[in-house]
């Protein structure tokens, strides 16, 4: 028998308008698969849950990717080709300007609004990541420009936005990457009270064509941190190289004595600093969707393929590890996108006195970006050699996928900020009322209103317990066993101060924290989507086993003392085996997004 594929694939979606709306509550057709869109299928995703401009924008993002087709994607790619033609459509169409202008500052449509940035992020992802990065840095350089008081840059902006302006982040540099107390980028004041700035920026994406890049430096007469805005195009700018292969620009620019009008500055002193770190915290939570995207699309690409291929007389997908292999991947990424989803809740519902988004956002960019690496691993492992080939998606997921854990912070540096809340987490609970799903098409005004960076210790969390206590699943009571021994361990067996000056050794600590954060959060979004039984508990069957690897390690540490060896051990457990369940989830779900998706060529 022939196998097609593209015979079986559904058709584009219209942009269309369709006035219904998706509401905050469980579902029974949210567990398929095909409709619920735990893995995206941009052929049929019709956004319901959003306003008809935004699901306009994003189905027209999708015919714009899929009318160039595979092929041109992937010769763009091997070529390093610059995306002009995605940039003249999104300012054709007043993409960027209609997501990233904050309500004040632009049209009916304009909002920053993080449910649909998610979106579009998801699909620049499942295109490609050089896309997704034009849009990320603008996002970052962005950032500043509207955290910041100074009202003739912001219009500016906008109005650059509406002219299809790209934006730039100029924070790291060379000698220091993104160590911003070491900046050696200067502005010197002159006699008419105007300044002159100089210094090198390095690693900076959309360098060579940004028309504003938001700039980190110093005042020379006060050593006080300041955040301007310079054109890339200014004759004292200077576009050193492209310091990397990639169809993306990330530059290396100097300024040479590059003037700076008062009208230029967007903050200085302490507000320089929390700016820095506040865009970044607002923008790093991207990396996340954009590893969801990848995935999803490799996805697809991988069951499309061992489905129709037979080896020894079967199709791959009858054998056992195959099927071992997709269900893990199925349950990783599902995983990844219910956790990101809850935490767009978390993000939108932020305020002075609702700070859980400040954990939640170094999850996303550093748990679940891992996670994808983790799933596009296993996808590799079913792709074997088909994975390298020229002409597929696969090839350019498995380059991709490993840039977004080292990207706005490393995993280090994003889990020594993630360690800051446990303590609070565990055992200082405070009380919140249920944050619903928050898909009200508002502006997020508190991300540009976020306030001092210190005391992050401070931050409270609601009570983790009451979310795993209200479900009664097995494998889940298996891993709430394995969290109450990991709080007897903070408990009874608490780091030593040379522990604590040991990095490693919290990292793996520091891995079993987030492995509980990351639990609650999936839990809360299954129970608002209606997720079915059968995948919550696959869900937590590789939980329990992540959970179990990280204790041995821990235990295996040449400083672990005898009661930490002791508690860890007790810890690792096996997850409850259901060959039932198994099946059922490959299936209802693994397997049947075969022939659901593939890109036209």
């Amino acid at each position: 028998m022939k196998h097609t594929v593209q015979s079986n694939t559904p058709p584009l979606a219209e942009a269309t308008v369709d006035n219904s709306r998706t509401e905050c509550t469980p579902t029974s057709s949210a567990a398929d698969p095909l409709r619920s869109g735990a893995i995206l299928n941009p052929k049929t995703e019709k956004y319901s849950h959003l306003d008809d401009r935004s699901r306009v924008l994003l189905i027209k993002t999708i015919q714009f990717f899929e009318q160039r087709g595979k092929a041109r994607l992937k010769a763009d790619d091997h070529q390093r080709t610059w995306y002009a033609d995605f940039l003249e459509f999104e300012k054709k169409e007043q993409l960027f300007a209609t997501f990233l202008t904050p309500a004040a500052y632009g049209d009916e449509h304009c909002r920053w609004d993080t449910l649909r940035i998610c979106a579009l992020n998801e699909v620049l992802g499942f295109y490609g990541l050089a896309h997704w990065y034009t849009w990320q840095v603008s996002i970052l350089g962005l950032g500043p420009i509207w955290i910041s008081d100074n009202e003739v840059v912001k219009h500016r902006a906008a109005k650059l936005l509406k002219e299809g302006g790209i934006f730039a982040f100029g924070l790291s540099e060379k000698e220091h990457g993104a160590d911003i107390y070491s900046t050696d980028m200067c502005l010197t004041r002159q006699e008419d009270g105007s300044y002159l700035a100089c210094g090198n920026k390095y690693y900076i994406g959309n360098g060579n064509k940004a028309a504003m890049v938001s700039t980190f430096g110093r005042l020379t007469d006060t050593a006080e941190y300041v955040f301007f805005v310079v054109d890339s195009q200014h004759k004292n700018y200077q576009l050193v190289q492209n310091v990397v292969n990639s169809q993306n620009y990330v530059a290396e620019y100097r300024l040479d004595n590059y003037p700076i009008r008062q009208e230029d500055i967007l903050a200085t002193g302490r507000d320089a600093w929390d700016m820095a770190l506040n865009t970044v915290n607002m923008g790093k939570f991207n990396l996340g969707w954009a590893s969801i995207g990848i995935c999803s699309h490799a996805y697809h690409e991988a069951i499309n393929h061992a489905s129709h291929r037979r080896l020894f007389d079967h199709f791959v997908t009858d054998f056992v590890h195959i099927k071992h292999l997709f269900i893990e991947a199925y349950a990783r990424l599902s995983a990844m996108k219910l956790f990101a989803r809850r935490g767009v809740d978390y993000m939108r519902c932020a305020s002075r006195d609702d700070r859980r988004y400040l954990l939640f956002t170094p999850m996303v960019k550093m748990k679940v970006t891992t996670q994808g690496e983790e799933v596009i691993d296993r996808l590799w492992d079913v792709m074997a050699a088909k994975g390298f080939e020229k002409n597929m998606y696969f090839e350019m997921a498995v380059r991709d996928i490993r840039a977004l854990p080292k990207l706005e912070g490393t995993v280090h540096v994003n889990m020594a900020l993630i360690l800051k809340f446990m303590a609070n987490y565990f055992f200082k609970p405070a009380v919140y009322p249920d944050i619903p799903t928050m898909d009200e098409p508002i502006n997020d005004d508190f991300l540009f209103n976020q306030g001092a960076t210190r005391g992050l210790g401070k931050t409270r969390f609601h009570d983790y317990r009451r979310i795993y206590n209200r479900v009664s699943l097995a494998n889940v009571k298996i891993f709430r066993k394995q969290i109450r021994l990991l709080k007897m361990l903070l408990l009874v067996g608490k780091p030593s101060v040379a522990q604590a000056k040991d990095f490693d050794f919290l990292l793996i600590l520091g891995e079993l924290f987030t492995l509980v954060v990351y639990g609650q959060l999936i839990l809360e979004q299954a129970r608002l989507e209606g997720s079915e039984d059968d995948l919550i508990e696959q869900i937590f069957d590789f939980m329990i086993r992540d959970f179990s690897k990280f204790a041995l390690q821990l235990s295996q540490k040449a400083s672990s003392s005898l009661i930490q060896q002791l508690i860890c051990k007790r810890m690792i457990r096996r997850p409850v085996v259901d060959s039932a369940r198994h099946t059922r989830v490959w299936d209802n779900y693994a397997y049947r997004l075969k022939d659901q998706y593939e890109m036209n060529p």
